[in-house]
C-alpha cells in the first residue's frame, strides 16, 4: 500500500513551511515531522506538539534558524533538542540520534544521520513515523503505518529491550492502548512489561504521577487499566489507586453516557478516602493544589443525593467550589449503581452552569454600622452571611444592609 501523503493545516502553515525551508537551506531533505504528529494526523485526532527530526547537528540547526530570524533554544542540548519559535509558535527539532547506553531511566546519546537508527530508539511503531517536507510518511520500522491505522500498540522490536531502556515504557504502554488501541493489547508487550515490572521502582515518582495523569484523562482506559491491574503494574506503581470497583463504575459511566471526562476525578473514585489521597500526593509529590482537590473530592462533610433541590444544591457548590461539587457528584454517582441517571445529570450540570455569588458585604460596612475593628467584625460577618445563604443569596444589597444592621444592634 502507497504511504500516504500529508495534507494537514498545520503541515501547511506558513510557519511550518518557513522552517523546513531554512533547514533545507542547510541540507536539502534533512528534516522530517515524527511522532505523534505524523500519527494523530493519520488516524485523524487532534495534533498539539509539533517535533521535527532532522540530520543536522544542533549548531547547524540554531544558524540556520539565527539566518532565518527565528528564536531557537536550546531547551535539550544535551540530546539534541533546540525548540524553535516562527512566529508565536513552537516547535521542538532534535538531531537524529542513537544510544550508547541507557541505565533503565536515561540514555546516553549519539547524533546520526541514519532515518532508521533514529526509529530504532523510539518505542512504539506508530510513534516512528516521519513525513518529510513533501509530506510524504516514511516507516522506518515497517508496522507504524498499520499499527496505526488498526489502533495497535507494538514495541520496536524486542519489547524488552525497548523497556530496559527507559522503564517508564511499562506505563506508556497502557496509556497509549488507552489512548490509541482499537485492538487487544499486544501479548508479546505485556508479557515483556510483567517480566519487568520491578523496574517501575527506578523511576522518578514526577515522571510516574505525569504518565498517569496522561492515562486517565483518554476517553475509555478502561482496557488498558485492567491490563495494568492484572500483571501488578498498577499495585507496583499506584497502590493507592486500589478501588477498583468505584473507578470501574465511573468509567461505565462515563462511557455509556458520554459524560466529559476528568483525570482528577477518575483518581478520586480509585482512592478507598481521604488518608489514601495524602498518602498518594506524599509518595508522588503532587501540587498543593491537586492533593486539595483530591482530599475534597473525598470529604463527606456535605451530604450529597440524586434528588437535591436546586436551593441545597446551591448551597453545596457555595461551600465547597464549583468543581469540588461536580468531583463528589461524580463519585456518588459511580456508589449508586448508575440509579436515577437524569437526576445525578442535572446536578453535574447544574454544578457548570450556577457560579456561586459573593456576599454584598464589606468589612468596611460592619464598620460604618457602628462595630469597632476587631474580631466582632468577623462574627458578624459570617452571621450575615449564614442568613444571606439560608435565604438562597439574594442579590439585594439592601436586604443585607438591613439584615446587618439588625444583627450589630443585637450584639450592641
Amino acid at each position: 500500500m502507497t504511504a500516504p501523503i500529508i495534507h494537514a493545516a498545520w503541515f501547511k502553515a506558513k510557519q511550518t513551511q518557513a522552517l523546513l525551508a531554512a533547514l533545507d537551506s542547510v541540507r536539502a531533505g534533512s528534516a522530517r515531522f515524527v511522532g505523534g504528529c505524523v500519527r494523530n494526523t493519520l488516524i485523524g485526532a487532534p495534533v498539539d506538539d509539533l517535533d521535527i527530526a532532522t540530520q543536522l547537528t544542533p549548531d547547524q540547526v540554531i544558524a540556520a534558524c539565527q539566518q532565518a530570524n527565528f528564536a531557537a533554544h536550546p531547551t535539550g542540548i544535551e540530546h539534541g533538542t533546540i525548540t524553535v519559535v516562527v512566529d508565536h509558535k513552537p516547535f521542538e527539532v532534535t538531531t537524529l540520534r542513537r544510544d550508547v547506553s541507557t541505565d533503565g531511566r536515561r540514555a546516553t546519546v549519539a547524533f546520526t544521520e541514519s532515518w532508521e537508527e533514529d526509529a530504532q530508539r523510539r518505542d512504539f511503531r506508530m510513534n516512528a513515523l516521519y513525513a518529510d517536507a513533501q509530506g510524504q510518511i516514511h516507516d522506518p520500522t515497517g508496522g507504524g503505518l498499520d499499527d496505526a491505522r488498526a489502533g495497535r500498540v507494538i514495541f520496536i522490536g524486542d519489547a524488552a529491550t525497548r523497556i530496559k531502556e527507559d522503564y517508564l515504557r511499562i506505563l506508556r504502554f497502557f496509556r497509549f492502548n488507552a489512548w490509541y488501541a482499537r485492538t487487544p493489547i499486544d501479548p508479546a508487550g505485556l508479557q515483556a512489561c510483567a517480566d519487568l515490572v520491578a523496574g517501575l521502582d527506578t523511576l522518578s515518582v514526577e515522571r510516574v504521577w505525569k504518565e498517569v495523569k496522561k492515562l486517565l484523562d483518554a476517553r475509555d482506559p478502561r482496557a488498558a487499566w485492567e491490563g495494568m491491574s492484572a500483571i501488578e503494574v498498577r499495585a507496583r506503581a499506584l497502590p493507592e489507586l486500589d478501588n477498583a470497583r468505584r473507578l470501574r463504575a465511573l468509567l461505565d459511566l462515563e462511557a455509556d453516557l458520554m459524560l466529559p471526562v476528568d483525570a482528577m476525578t477518575r483518581i478520586a473514585a480509585a482512592l478507598e478516602g481521604q488518608e489514601n489521597a495524602k498518602t498518594l500526593a506524599r509518595r508522588l509529590k503532587l501540587s498543593n493544589e491537586e492533593r486539595d482537590r483530591l482530599v475534597t473530592a473525598l470529604g463527606d462533610d456535605v451530604k450529597l443525593t440524586s434528588y437535591m433541590s436546586l436551593r441545597e444544591m446551591r448551597r453545596a457548590i457555595y461551600k465547597l467550589g464549583n468543581e469540588a461539587f461536580r468531583d463528589r457528584v461524580m463519585l456518588a454517582w459511580a456508589g449508586s449503581g448508575n440509579d436515577k441517571a437524569q437526576q445525578w445529570r442535572a446536578l453535574v450540570a447544574h454544578a457548570t452552569m450556577w457560579k456561586p455569588p459573593r456576599l454584598p458585604l464589606t468589612g468596611d460596612e460592619i464598620m460604618a454600622a457602628g462595630i469597632p475593628a476587631g474580631p466582632k467584625v468577623g462574627v458578624i460577618m459570617r452571621e450575615v452571611e449564614d442568613w444571606w445563604i439560608d435565604a438562597d443569596f439574594p442579590d439585594d444589597k439592601l436586604s443585607v444592609i438591613e439584615r446587618l444592621k439588625a444583627v450589630a444592634q443585637g450584639m450592641s
